[in-house]
């Protein structure tokens, strides 16, 4: 049960330190077999205001 007990904190401290890190974006924690097998995160880059798709046209293209 000890063992058991260890991996809990494990991975709980890994979720914890990915979402102290993250600004926005998302933690998934992935399960199988009643286990936590998998913590995966995403990182979104969010802009202040838009950006226009012409902006981002090379010369040639406009």
């Amino acid at each position: 049960m000890r063992h058991e007990q260890q991996n809990s904190s494990d991975w709980v401290e890994i979720v914890r330190e990915k979402v102290r890190t993250l600004q926005f974006g998302v933690v998934q924690i992935v399960v199988h077999d009643s286990r936590v097998t998998q913590i995966e995160r995403t990182e979104r880059t969010r802009l202040n205001s838009g950006v226009s798709v012409d902006a981002l046209k090379t010369p040639s293209e406009a």
